[in-house]
């Protein structure tokens, strides 16, 4: 019996996690975190009957609290809950699906827990990668990637020696606007960033998908993930989404993991690994596909990816900047505070303000999240 816990299990990650421990009478959920969602947050609780489930509003707890309290289920809340949630004695495995830094702090728990992370939250790696890899390999735990694209990299890097790598080749759909002028974006409205075509995310996920500033948060976390320099990581726009990524070794041969879109592979892959299990969706039809295409991404246009390339060559503090400022822009944008071409320029001013730190500590990532909000607002 594998026992997991969730953080964010009210969001798209998390809720596809739970179909799979439905569909898997031997995968226990032993805990649940969620943000403020507590009518989804208490269906799962019925459904699934986790010992511990935390809630990030304390409010919002007390009322979940009363609404639970027929049941065995103990209701914590803020970070020391997210914390519990996270360490939880009969977890094996920790799925870390909340969007932001608040993913840090229980995340590093769960690793000295000796806990395995399913590793969903990009800002863990791209804030605090130097921090986070070194401490799963002194805890030996391991951190599995959920991420479609990492996750076809780990898959085609199985039998592989890893100092043979090339490059990797991390594959981008492209988002809703991949053939669009920059003139053309200048009006875009939040309706049509959140039409991905090929992904169903989160709100946040799809606007850095239309951005391309979710692909550089992936570089930044491959490079992490996979011990890889930036020189090593080549981002390739693939339209259809059936080339989830690849690895090019010292040979000239490229092994690449092929599926279609739908997140429950990659996660049920990390939940299980190295066991490959029946998975019911839908299989390629390579006839009905025909054929699939390439293009180069236009930075020059899609300014996300290139500012996350010089983030992440800068280190220390950058790629935390990096973040954080797009957390913010990202969410000026879905309030309509702001056009869709502004989320580049608040990125770019704050690595322009904020002084880099090599080497930050957890607490000096941490705030540098209130000084680049701060910074943002000075001017926005």
């Amino acid at each position: 019996m594998k026992k997991i816990a969730i953080l964010g299990s009210t969001g798209s990650i998390g809720i596809q996690t739970l179909d799979i421990a439905l569909n898997n009478k031997d995968l226990t959920v032993v805990s649940l975190a969620a943000g403020s969602n507590i009518e989804l947050l208490e269906k799962q609780i019925r459904q699934f009957k986790p010992k511990l489930a935390a809630v990030w509003d304390e409010e919002r707890a007390q009322q979940l609290k009363t609404n639970v309290k027929d049941l065995d289920v103990k209701i914590v809340s803020g970070m020391e809950g997210l914390i519990a949630a996270a360490t939880i004695e009969e977890a094996g495995t920790v799925v870390t699906a909340v969007v932001g830094m608040i993913g840090l702090q229980p995340t590093i728990a769960a690793i000295k827990a000796g806990k395995d992370i399913a590793l969903a939250n990009k800002e863990t790696l791209v804030c605090a990668g130097h921090i986070i890899m070194p401490m799963a390999k002194e805890y030996n735990i391991s951190i599995l990637p959920v991420d479609s694209e990492h996750s076809a990299i780990f898959q085609s890097l199985n039998g592989e020696n890893p100092e043979r790598i090339q490059r990797i080749i991390l594959t981008a759909s492209g988002g809703p606007f991949r053939l669009k002028t920059r003139a053309e974006l200048v009006d875009i409205q939040v309706e049509a960033a959140l039409k991905h075509p090929n992904w169903v995310m989160g709100r946040k996920i799809t606007i850095d998908s239309a951005t391309m500033v979710n692909k550089g948060l992936e570089v930044m976390e491959a490079r992490w993930l996979f011990d890889v320099d930036f020189d090593q990581i080549q981002v390739v726009v693939h339209p259809q989404s059936i080339i989830h990524s690849a690895v090019e070794y010292i040979d000239g041969s490229v092994i690449a993991q092929l599926g279609v879109p739908d997140m429950r592979l990659p996660i049920q892959y990390a939940l299980f690994y190295p066991e490959r299990r029946y998975l019911s969706s839908e299989r390629i039809d390579f006839f009905g596909l025909g054929s699939i295409s390439f293009e180069r991404p236009r930075s020059e246009v899609f300014k996300g990816l290139p500012l996350a390339y010089e983030a992440g060559k800068a280190g220390g503090l950058m790629p935390a900047v990096y973040n954080v400022a797009n957390e913010k822009a990202v969410a000026k944008f879905l309030d309509r505070q702001i056009k869709f071409l502004d989320i580049y320029e608040i990125i770019e001013f704050a690595m322009g303000e904020i002084k880099n730190v090599h080497q930050p500590t957890v607490d000096e990532i941490l705030d540098v999240e209130r000084m680049t909000y701060e910074s943002i607002e000075s001017r926005w």
